[in-house]
């Protein structure tokens, strides 16, 4: 009878724990990529063909050391068509040596610190009668917005973007994809 039980009990948190793996690890597409919550938010971003265009500007900002980091981060991170949705040459200009530092300044406007998933800035939302803003990394703020069920960024400039992918896990943080580049 003990052996019965103890197998028993193996069993159970055998699929105990294999259940809360499965559901831990779950990845989410973006991209044409999984992202990999174990894996970090440039890890991930690399492999999705919707953020080369991010990833290029990452990159040139300096800023792959410290997306790797620890974190957490919360990044809303645009797609390429919002990249391609700015004004002619604006993307060109900013990749250049010369303006790293307005790059550095756009790009961290997309960052918020802390892990705030799409149930925390629901919460937000409620809390603050139908808005809630954010402290960026570049020092800003960004209103968010809850609309016909989604999730709405609003940046300094007016710019309205929609969360179109949320909560894209990452071992240190959280990516909200999204529509439009914001702007500080």
């Amino acid at each position: 009878m003990k052996k019965i039980v103890t197998v028993a009990f193996a069993v159970v948190l055998l699929i105990t724990t294999s259940l809360t793996n499965l559901f831990a690890k779950k990845e989410v597409m973006v991209g044409g990529a999984p992202m990999y919550p174990t894996k970090n938010i440039v890890e991930n971003a690399v492999n999705s063909k919707d953020h080369t265009t991010l990833v290029a500007a990452v990159k040139a900002a300096g800023l792959v050391p410290t997306l790797q980091s620890d974190g957490p981060f919360t990044v809303f991170a645009p797609t390429n068509a919002a990249f391609e949705m700015l004004p002619k040459g604006t993307v060109e200009a900013l990749l250049k040596p010369e303006a790293k530092s307005r790059l550095t300044g756009v790009l961290t406007y997309h960052v918020v610190a802390g892990n705030v998933d799409a149930k925390d800035l629901m919460k937000m939302i409620k809390k603050g009668n139908g808005k809630a803003t954010l402290k960026t990394v570049q020092g800003g703020e960004l209103t968010i917005m809850k609309k016909d069920k989604k999730l709405w960024i609003k940046d300094s400039k007016g710019t309205v973007a929609m969360v179109t992918i949320a909560d894209v896990r990452q071992k240190n943080g959280v990516i909200h994809v999204i529509d439009k580049v914001l702007l500080p």
